[in-house]
């Protein structure tokens, strides 16, 4: 299996290119960033592309792959609407369409978050972005495409947030996470069940195309 990642730095992308190197079906994964990491591996190529709005100069290299694992993202905090959906939703929909038209027997895996508003009409205004996007991505031309529905992440294997915010919640919470997973398993995953339930649905499908975190740690 040929995987192509987006957001191999972040928190989430870094425990799923984990379990994409250390699973012997993948053959090669295709990194996306916008600068060189220096991550070296044998089953691993990092492709520099500085413009994550057109991919017009790249179209031959993403092409003759299997699945797309998508967690790039950022925090809404701070941001106005229409920037955040300029980064969330419009990004996220450039990256995919371009993948459907090129690989159209490809499974699509999209990182969103727990509260996620698939009406588009809620309060919350990071919710209505998501949905919006997941919903788009479910209409597009993909073999299969999935929306993963995280809540609280437990970073595993030395992975941490490029998020200041997120490590320090991460360092003060850390003692309280394995507890909290033990008596409320719906609520919290890791990072490593993350990649594993992303390599499991890539391979095998799902019956549902909105995994939950009880979704995701169960696969």
């Amino acid at each position: 299996m040929n995987i192509i990642l987006f957001g191999a730095t972040g928190m989430v992308g870094q425990g799923v290119l984990r379990e994409c190197l250390l699973d012997p079906d993948v053959r090669q994964v295709l990194s996306i960033v916008r600068s060189a990491t220096g991550r070296q591996h044998a089953k691993l190529r990092e492709l520099v592309h500085t413009d994550f709005f057109d991919y017009t100069g790249i179209e031959r290299e993403l092409t003759g792959y299997d699945a797309c694992f998508f967690s790039l993202g950022i925090t809404s905090a701070g941001m106005a609407e229409q920037q955040y959906h300029h980064v969330t939703y419009d990004l996220t929909l450039e990256a995919a369409e371009t993948l459907a038209r090129l690989n159209p027997g490809m499974t699509f895996i999209y990182v969103s978050g727990a509260g996620t508003d698939s009406t588009e009409s809620g309060r919350s205004m990071w919710a209505r972005v998501k949905g919006k996007t997941e919903n788009a991505l479910l209409n597009l031309s993909f073999k299969r495409a999935y929306m993963f529905r995280p809540g609280i992440i437990q970073p595993l294997d030395g992975i941490t947030s490029k998020t200041r915010s997120y490590r320090i919640f991460y360092a003060l919470g850390k003692p309280l996470l394995p507890i909290l997973r033990a008596i409320s398993p719906r609520m919290v995953t890791t990072t490593r069940q993350i990649g594993h339930a992303m390599l499991h649905v890539a391979k095998h499908g799902y019956p549902a195309s909105i995994l939950e975190s009880s979704d995701i740690n169960s696969l």
